[in-house]
């Protein structure tokens, strides 16, 4: 029988026979791990660029090799996953040469140009009436930002009292008309355009265009949105009519009324308050018992080049 001694060291060494093997396995994953991502494996690339709606054919494709550490997300590594038998796939955004050829770039297996692929989840696409003036004149291109202004007949109001407002803010143009790409960069002039929008907004484009009239405005790519924006009326096409007078600023324009009046009231307002202050700060002069000299008045005379002064009045004269 054995001892408690000799138990004790038989479950002191199975434990350690344990440990070590887990400590190899560890070892030997990490080394596998290490000698895979140290490796490398094709990837298809562009041989061409592709534009919107091209059909990624066998020529326009070739594989290279690539980091098993920097494989993209979505990346082909054969030809029979990218390109099926009896499939076509057609691109669906710009794809430069060498650049991978990825699965969120292409349409899915036997699938056409669509706009509906390129929209993120949650967003709709929407196409709004332009012209050559609410078109910004035909620069505003696919995949540009823009801002949607609705001009419309103020509630209540007469037939020629209208306003204009901000109705969306950085909206990404998707297509104009029928153009989803950028052609050669040219201005044209267009009649629809399509935005990506989220649904609600969406639901204010249609109603808008039933109502009053859009307008693109272009801005700036990253810009961030104006978090205060105004409403403009008929009132507000004046400039510098009444020596001036400005809004105040959007944090406070509630307080001085609406329209031009109210500016100028509120103007008008801070400058009395600005003048009486000071009236009242100045100290008053005393009055000077010595009697004032008589005022002495004095006449530049030329003869040629030179000038003399000669005084009159006063005691000169």
């Amino acid at each position: 029988m054995l001892s408690r001694q000799t138990i004790l060291a038989l479950g002191v060494a199975v434990i350690l026979g344990l440990l070590a093997v887990l400590l190899a396995n560890s070892f030997l994953l990490g080394s596998q791990r290490k000698a895979e991502l140290a490796g490398t494996t094709k990837v298809a690339v562009a041989t061409s660029p592709m534009a919107y709606g091209t059909d990624v054919t066998a020529d326009k494709v070739r594989f290279v090799d690539y980091p098993n550490s920097a494989i993209p997300p979505g990346a082909f590594t054969n030809a029979a996953q990218l390109m099926p038998a009896g499939k076509k796939r057609v691109a669906l955004m710009p794809i430069g040469v060498n650049e991978p050829i990825l699965s969120s770039k292409i349409s899915g297996t036997g699938q056409g140009a669509s706009i509906a692929a390129l929209l993120p989840e949650g967003m709709r696409a929407a196409s709004v009436r332009i012209n050559d003036v609410s078109g910004v004149a035909g620069f505003v291109q696919p995949n540009d930002s823009v801002d949607v202004l609705i001009t419309r007949d103020v509630p209540g109001g007469d037939r020629n009292t209208q306003m204009t407002d901000v109705l969306l803010q950085n909206v990404r143009v998707i297509a104009i008309d029928q153009r989803a790409k950028n052609a050669d960069g040219s201005a044209k002039v267009a009649k629809t355009a399509t935005l990506e929008v989220s649904p609600l907004d969406a639901q204010k484009l249609a109603l808008a265009q039933e109502i009053g009239t859009l307008s693109l405005v272009l801005r700036k790519p990253g810009e961030q949105n104006n978090p205060v924006v105004e409403t403009i009326s008929l009132n507000d096409l004046r400039y510098n009519i009444y020596g001036g007078a400005r809004y105040p600023a959007p944090a406070v324009v509630g307080g001085y009324g609406s329209g031009l009046g109210g500016a100028m009231a509120g103007a008008m307002n801070g400058a009395s308050n600005r003048i009486a202050s000071a009236t009242v700060s100045r100290p008053a002069r005393k009055a000077s018992s010595k009697p004032a000299a008589p005022a002495t008045k004095s006449v530049q005379i030329y003869r040629g080049v030179e000038g003399n002064e000669v005084k009159v009045g006063g005691n000169g004269a």
